[in-house]
């Protein structure tokens, strides 16, 4: 846990430092949450996204962020992140899985970090919604690689392992 505070804290310092040369404050208005089902390409079941923060927003960081509410049984798609990610479990409990391994529980008040490359997904408990702010960087205008979606099978693995 210490060490991923570090991280968290180490990302917030390098985008305050970036914008260090400038005496003005910057204050940006919440997107529109976006809702998406079973015909997203990146989730299964129902999940809202809220973006809270962008490089586009005139911020000097790379830094981006979202909150992601995730109903039952809904989750992300198989994916990676170029700079890594940090996840905020702010309410439920839900699964990660990282490429190869087991599933683990998350549940609310939890940090995760994943490291750069690291092929993972994410999401909720199977009785159970979750939220969770998401915090990564982006590095050559991405901050996600998308790739296959999680399979039932895969997903009800997770639910046998995790428990």
């Amino acid at each position: 846990m210490f060490k991923i505070n570090l991280v968290l804290m180490a990302i917030i310092a390098s985008a305050c430092a970036s914008n260090a040369h400038k005496k003005e404050m910057l204050i940006t208005k919440v997107e529109k949450q976006q809702s998406f089902d079973d015909k997203s390409p990146v989730f299964s079941g129902n999940v809202k996204v809220q973006m809270l923060f962008t490089d586009k927003d005139h911020y000097p960081s790379k830094l981006t962020g979202a909150d992601v509410e995730f109903s039952p049984k809904a989750r992300s798609a198989w994916h990676t992140h170029p700079k890594g990610q940090l996840l905020v479990v702010k309410k439920g409990e839900g699964y990660v899985q990282q490429w190869g391994q087991k599933a683990r529980k998350i549940l609310s008040g939890d940090v995760v970090w994943t490291p750069p490359g690291v092929k993972h997904w994410h999401g909720a408990c199977e009785d159970k919604s979750m939220l969770h702010t998401a915090l990564q960087e982006k590095k050559k205008g991405s901050n996600v690689v998308w790739m296959e979606k999680v399979s039932d099978e895969t997903y009800q693995q997770a639910v046998r392992d995790a428990n």
